[in-house]
């Protein structure tokens, strides 16, 4: 059993920036894949980005791409959301997510992955 702890959220005016990190415990952090997730209430959990088990692969929402980095350290059992150019649209709360059995074909469907932390809120004002 996996527990996720995501930290670092908060509110930002636009244009800022955030970091957010996700702490793993229990299961082998090194062989999953790792993935951020964000929800409003307005909208389903929308994929965010995605980092391979040995942070070789990245993928990212094309509203992120640019601006977000994500990367990982199996040494501490932690993955990272660095968050630059802040916008409004990014309110939401931010969920990691993890899973042994992603691919690339299935890395945006969250109902692909096992494992889950309890979110954290990011705000950003205009």
């Amino acid at each position: 059993q996996v527990q996720l702890v995501e930290s670092g959220g908060g509110l930002v005016q636009a244009g800022g920036s955030l970091r957010l990190s996700c702490t793993a415990s229990g299961g082998t952090f090194s062989t999953y894949a790792m993935t951020w997730f964000r929800q409003t209430p307005e909208k389903e959990r929308e994929f965010v980005a995605c980092i391979s088990w040995n942070g070789g692969d990245t993928y990212y929402a094309d509203s992120v791409k640019g601006r977000f980095t994500i990367s990982r350290d199996n040494a501490k059992n932690r993955v990272d959301l660095q968050m630059n150019s802040l916008k409004p649209e990014d309110t939401a709360v931010y969920y990691c997510a993890a899973d042994g059995a992603i691919i690339v074909a299935n890395m945006r469907d969250a109902d692909e992955y096992e494992y889950w932390g309890q979110g954290t809120q990011v705000t950003v004002s205009s």
